[in-house]
């Protein structure tokens, strides 16, 4: 996909640090059992693991394009005897034709900064979510790199890349009939929008 630029997948302790608890975060997001889920750009599964647990026995489709990456989350789903989680390879300006079903809950976590195309990406999410789904987006606040430590280091995307969450609504208003229901305060370093059909 040439309109994402990916500045790395950390590895789990790095998570770890930043959410020690991803399952409470997805609670406080508002995913319950039940859902529907789609996770875009899944990575190995930090989130997409405990989502299928949460979700149960509704099915998380994870995807990503690198099949790598999907693999080892497959691995460890089979591990922790997860079997609601579906791997999706594919792009997700084209979600709704990657999916069986509309979804109830699209989740776009530490990437929404490196996506070029914002605009056909989240109408590719809207075209996928069900009636009453909801879009929820988590990303680094626009604070310079080198205020987001981590062990020491300066962590997340370039300061340049970042962007922050009333920049984040305007592109998702702006490009789909979704509109800000709440905001999440995530630290220390990320925020949480979650988006909703205008009724």
């Amino acid at each position: 996909m040439d309109r994402f630029r990916n500045t790395g997948q950390p590895d789990w302790d790095w998570w770890g640090r930043i959410w020690p608890a991803p399952g409470d975060t997805l609670r406080r997001l508002g995913l319950t059992p039940g859902d529907r889920v789609a996770e875009i750009g899944c990575g190995n599964g930090y989130f997409a693991l405990p989502a299928a647990r949460i979700a149960s026995p509704a099915p998380v489709y994870a995807v990503d394009l690198d099949e790598s990456l999907l693999e080892e989350m497959t691995s460890l789903a089979s591990a922790q005897g997860i079997d609601t989680l579906v791997p999706v390879r594919g792009d997700a300006r084209d979600l709704a034709a990657l999916l069986p079903e509309p979804v109830d809950l699209a989740l776009l976590a530490n990437a929404f900064h490196g996506i070029d195309d914002r605009a056909a990406f989240v109408e590719g999410v809207a075209g996928a979510l069900a009636a009453d789904g909801r879009f929820v987006v988590v990303n680094w606040r626009d604070r310079p790199r080198e205020e987001t430590t981590v062990g020491g280091e300066p962590r997340g995307p370039p300061t340049d890349l970042r962007i922050g969450p009333e920049a984040t609504r305007r592109a998702v208003e702006g490009a789909s009939d979704l509109r800000l229901a709440r905001e999440v305060d995530l630290p220390p370093f990320h925020y949480g929008l979650v988006f909703e059909r205008e009724r």
